[in-house]
């Protein structure tokens, strides 16, 4: 059987797998209590999900949902940190909270190595990426990095007023990716519409969702058989040569793996970038100090991650369990939101406010856990030099319509459109 074929066979077991029945049918529309009808893909949780983090953590610290086929979002630092490093009882299998599960046989591969793997395989299968992901790999593609903030300075050559989310902040980590994987950079607009479908569009029905991803795979399989027809030096070759347990990897790893880089590898860090450009075209001070004292970048950098992590993962609980006074059962998911976790009062001083000088700074932007974050350096490069060639170029902005701000809904919180006056 072709490989796409057979990974169109097992994408539509995957999502077939658990029935849509009564435990999935309430998936939209207004929550009545958020302690027990929570939804993270309602428009306010979209706009400002902190209030309600923190009433939560206050009332009922594990809130339960019968959405998605039924679920639990703990909001305090302890529980959302204890969880992610317990891999006997929940599994990482699938990560994108939906209305269906991926079948238990899935694990402990996933469909998006390593990031969707569970013990023992997990810990091989990251460890084939960390060659790429190391400081001195990073570094070496800071140059081009900066470069090409530049020229998207360049080209708002002219104009008072900004899409700082879609002119600035979405093109850099969709220009990272694509040089990293030896994609076209024109596809860039392609990258944009796969991460909304991955991320954002959990409620479509399973028979929309197939067709969707379909084509991202279909998009990936094809940039597989041009590798193999013109190899070069870059990570999808890499994948391609590398092997596990003696065996190359399965074209559906090498594919898993390369869908989790193009989508989780863009849009954590187009909105980590957007939300910090937010941040300060809203707040003079903080944007005025860094501008006078850029050596405080990165520091303030780390607490803008703090405040406002963009990402969100999930977890399924393994078997029947009571866990920290809640009763949960086999396969409801876990919402594991590290933005709840890093403004909990208990773990951070002052954990609401933006304290940009901020010295002790153990945050969870990155996650916890053996799944945190393999392409962090990355991350953290890409953000320090859009903010530091933004603010060598654009010194003076600021929001110029507050309303007008949007939000991405679901598990990767990021400005979707950012208006910024220039001039």
């Amino acid at each position: 059987m072709a490989v796409e074929d057979r990974f169109s066979r097992d994408f539509r077991e995957t999502l077939s797998d658990r029935p849509l029945g009564t435990r999935n049918e309430v998936i939209t529309g207004p929550v009545s209590d958020w302690a027990t009808d929570f939804s993270h893909t309602e428009p306010e949780w979209a706009a400002d999900p902190y209030p309600i983090q923190d009433d939560l953590r206050q009332r009922c610290p594990i809130a339960h949902t019968d959405r998605f086929g039924g679920g639990w979002l703990p909001t305090r630092y302890e529980d959302v940190s204890a969880i992610a490093y317990d891999t006997e009882r929940f599994s990482s299998r699938a990560i994108i909270m939906s209305n269906f599960r991926p079948p238990r046989e899935l694990a402990p591969i996933g469909g998006a190595p390593p990031i969707s793997s569970d013990p023992p395989f997990h810990h091989d299968a990251r460890k084939l990426l960390l060659p790429a992901f190391t400081k001195s790999a990073v570094a070496r593609r800071e140059q081009a990095t900066r470069a090409f903030c530049h020229s998207l300075i360049d080209a708002m050559e002219g104009q008072d007023v900004v899409d700082a989310a879609h002119d600035y902040a979405q093109h850099i980590p969709v220009r990272v990716i694509a040089d990293m994987l030896g994609f076209p950079p024109e596809d860039g607009p392609r990258f944009r519409e796969f991460v909304e479908n991955a991320l954002e569009g959990v409620n479509r029905p399973p028979d929309e969702r197939i067709q969707r991803m379909e084509t991202l795979f279909d998009y990936l399989y094809a940039q597989i058989r041009d590798h193999v027809d013109n190899p070069r030096d870059d990570l999808t070759t890499y994948l391609m040569n590398a092997e596990i347990y003696g065996r190359k990897l399965e074209p559906s790893h090498v594919a898993g793996t390369m869908s989790l880089l193009l989508i989780a590898g863009i849009d954590t860090t187009w909105s980590a970038i957007g939300a910090s450009l937010w941040h300060l075209a809203k707040t003079p001070a903080d944007r005025e100090r860094l501008v006078a004292e850029p050596g405080l970048l990165p520091t303030a950098m780390e607490e803008l991650l703090r405040v406002y992590a963009p990402v969100t993962m999930a977890r399924l609980v393994k078997e029947d369990m009571h866990w920290r006074g809640v009763d949960m059962k086999a396969d409801d998911w876990i919402l594991l939101s590290f933005p709840a976790a890093n403004r909990d009062p208990a773990q951070f001083d002052r954990a609401g406010e933006v304290v940009i000088d901020r010295e002790v700074n153990r945050h969870a932007a990155f996650g916890l856990g053996i799944h945190r974050c393999v392409g962090s350096h990355l991350a953290r490069m890409e953000l320090r030099v859009a903010l530091e060639v933004w603010l060598e170029r654009i010194p003076a902005f600021s929001l110029e319509d507050p309303s007008a701000v949007t939000w991405a809904p679901g598990q990767v919180r990021g400005p979707r459109t950012l208006p910024i006056r220039i001039r």
